[in-house]
């Protein structure tokens, strides 16, 4: 089940707004978050339009956990972050996804809760080629 007016179900331009697709994951996509203040954000999106997770299997939770579990191993490799917040909203979405967002102590936001979107952190086409190649290695 998709929904094209979704950035996750239609990808293309919708996604282009916010994210870049990564690569598929066993139920899931991985898409790297354009805003990069936080070096390393993705995001993990169910594969259908579902928008709360008691709305899917317990064999499917699990497999959208271990998608998770798997992205995260990948960012921890790449960008050894102190920390990971991960973070599930959809109020206005309302497709299954949760944000990975690498916390550094030296870095914005130490010690606080991440912003959804700071807005100040953008980076070449080259540069995002350059990070997905890193974590696509870390899969």
């Amino acid at each position: 089940m998709k929904d094209m007016n979704c950035g996750y179900c239609a990808g293309g331009e919708p996604l282009a707004k916010f994210g870049i697709k990564i690569c598929d994951l066993k139920v899931s996509q991985l898409i790297l978050f354009k805003e990069q203040s936080h070096p390393g954000r993705c995001i993990v999106a169910y594969k259908d339009h579902i928008s709360e997770i008691v709305d899917i299997s317990d064999e499917e939770r699990d497999a959208f956990f271990a998608d998770v579990n798997h992205a995260a191993k990948a960012i921890h490799a790449v960008f050894h972050p102190d920390k990971i917040n991960y973070g599930a909203y959809g109020d206005t979405g309302c497709h299954l996804h949760m944000h990975l967002v690498p916390k550094y102590k030296d870095q914005v936001e130490w010690g606080g809760v991440f912003a959804m979107n700071l807005d100040q952190k953008y980076l070449t086409d080259a540069e995002y080629a350059e990070m997905i190649e890193k974590i696509k290695a870390a899969l």
